[in-house]
């Protein structure tokens, strides 16, 4: 089980590090185009009971 969490933790990172630079791009380069606005609001309108829990990974 703590190698299964830690595996998870070190994948939660890995994931933070990319949507990081992803940002960073997306902000250097100017506005998002129509297709990321709009998978955005899709994304942001999503309610939390729906996410996926850890315990389920």
């Amino acid at each position: 089980m703590e190698t299964e969490t830690k595996s998870i933790n070190e994948k939660l990172i890995r994931l933070a590090k990319d949507v990081e630079l992803i940002k960073n791009i997306l902000m250097s380069e100017g506005e998002l185009t129509d297709y990321a606005k709009t998978e955005l609001v899709k994304a942001r309108a999503e309610k939390e009971e729906n996410y996926t829990s850890l315990e389920d990974l």
